[in-house]
């Protein structure tokens, strides 16, 4: 894992999608085009809660996310997402 210099506020989770699938399960290579946003990723960093949730999710846990789901944001030329706990739908 790398340090990252962001430390989310509140119920906020910093997650680092996992790359998109390079080929299909038959050995068809897919173009960047095609190629569909994942929806999975690693906990990052994550914010100490509020007083009404405490954190669900810890640092290291793969989890699984909504489609739409976050704000994309690039730090030191790698891609991250930052989204509200609720947003986050199972912990793989």
């Amino acid at each position: 894992m790398s340090v990252v210099k962001i430390k989310p506020l509140a119920d906020r989770v910093l997650v680092e999608p996992q790359a998109a699938e390079e080929k299909t399960a038959s050995g068809i290579i897919i173009p960047d085009s095609a190629k569909e946003k994942p929806q999975k990723g690693t906990v990052i960093a994550t914010g100490p809660g509020t007083k009404d949730e405490t954190m669900e999710v810890k640092v290291g846990n793969t989890v699984l996310y909504g489609k739409y789901s976050g704000t994309e944001l690039t730090v030191d030329g790698k891609d991250y997402l930052i989204m509200r706990q609720s947003d986050i739908l199972a912990i793989v």
